[in-house]
């Protein structure tokens, strides 16, 4: 029987305060609260979103109290303690590598499936190809045979090594549709990079080259159990509607991992949908003394839930984008307040959007010090930019480019 069918009785009632206090020690974004190592900083959001190059090196620099670019990269390339991976709603996440097998089997398996359709319907609109399966056959497996022959290759080496891999159909290229499927599947990675930490060229790696010793995908319902009880513990208490958006899966798969894992209802504010808890995750949240937080464009956190409310407030219209994109966010205890944005010098400069106590404006000032030396000059571009950052940096509301 599903959870929702035989939901009973809350065990107890969770509130927003106690929900932001949770949220500020499972997402080590309290100061006081940080975690020490790259890696550490991917495993308590679950994954890190990593569609922006820049996001998972932000990320990690706001949940980590000392870090630089070059550790964050080696967990990127060398100790791969951070995995770069497309699963959930065919976004680009960094996984820490236990969590692969779980993605791969399940959320990422449903993307690949649909690519897997989709890639074949698209080339046969183009009235140019008879047998599109055999033509994305081809390519898959040339790829894979360059890979293994050749070794990494950034897309542009793929082309050049193979004329199979320069096809084009109605002036797209065919490879990286390809590739999309292999690196959904695990059979492919997103490798070392060959641009700077602000921009993405990786070199496509073999998945047994680039993770030798990765066990097996786990099935659908083995793979969505584990990455509900990941979201539960560190985002938890959530709705129903949250998973299926997060995991972008069905409510079927949802409800029976719920139901795997004995997960237990509370009641919540603001709604009369069940938030749901791991059976020993019940204890109420000690509180936390306020804090801030300057997280980027696409965090972990900010992009974690489907009902933003008891964090956002009224701020959706000016932070998130028309698609839900998340800009960069200003927290003050628990809640979003405001945004950053660099000006013309790469200085970072907090608005904020409600009032808030003067310590804890003085405290966003001085963590947008912090965050200005670490970036040293360097300025973070976005094609993501939320309505507030295009006002504070001037671009137009028709303008997706870059920012900085």
């Amino acid at each position: 029987m599903s959870p929702r069918a035989s939901t009973p009785a809350p065990v107890r009632h969770v509130d927003d305060a106690e929900r932001r206090a949770r949220l500020a020690r499972r997402h080590a974004v309290a100061p006081g609260l940080r975690v020490s190592s790259a890696g550490e900083a991917a495993a308590v959001t679950v994954c890190l979103h990593a569609t922006e190059p820049p996001t998972p090196y932000l990320s990690v620099f706001a949940r980590v109290e000392e870090v630089d670019r070059p550790a964050i990269a080696r967990a990127l390339y060398d100790e791969r303690s951070i995995v770069k991976h497309l699963a959930m709603r065919r976004t680009l996440f960094g996984f820490p590598p236990e969590l692969l097998p779980a993605a791969i089997g399940s959320a990422s398996a449903r993307v690949a499936a649909q690519q897997r359709g989709q890639l074949p319907r698209d080339l046969a609109r183009f009235g140019q190809v008879a047998d599109p399966e055999t033509v994305v056959a081809e390519v898959e497996a040339e790829v894979l045979r360059v890979l293994a022959e050749h070794g990494p290759a950034t897309t542009a080496e793929l082309a050049e090594a193979s004329p199979t891999l320069a096809q084009r159909f109605d002036g797209t290229p065919l490879t990286p549709r390809v590739l999309t499927i292999l690196s959904a599947e695990g059979r492919v990675y997103r490798g070392t990079q060959t641009t700077g930490w602000r921009s993405s060229r990786p070199r496509w790696t073999l998945a047994d080259q680039w993770l030798p010793d990765l066990p097996p995908p786990l099935t659908s319902e083995e793979g969505y159990a584990v990455l509900v009880a990941a979201w539960l513990r560190a985002f938890g208490p959530g709705t129903e509607t949250d998973l299926v958006w997060w995991l972008g899966a069905t409510k079927s798969a949802v409800r029976a991992a719920l139901g795997a894992l004995g997960a237990v209802p509370v009641s919540l504010d603001g709604t009369t949908e069940a938030g749901w808890l791991l059976p020993d995750d019940l204890a109420p949240e000690p509180t936390v003394e306020p804090w801030v937080a300057l997280l980027p464009v696409l965090d972990a956190t900010t992009m974690g839930w489907k009902q933003r409310d008891f964090y956002l407030g009224p701020h959706a219209p000016l932070l998130f984008d028309s698609a839900g994109n998340a800009g960069t966010t200003a927290w003050y205890d628990g809640r979003v307040v405001g945004g950053w944005h660099q000006d013309a010098d790469g200085a970072v400069v907090v608005s904020v959007l409600e009032d808030v106590p003067a310590g804890a404006r003085q405290a966003l000032d001085a963590e947008a010090r912090r965050l200005t030396a670490w970036l040293d000059g360097e300025r973070v571009g976005t094609v993501y930019p939320s309505p507030l950052m295009r006002e504070r940096t001037g671009l137009s509301a028709t303008t997706r480019g870059v920012l900085a």
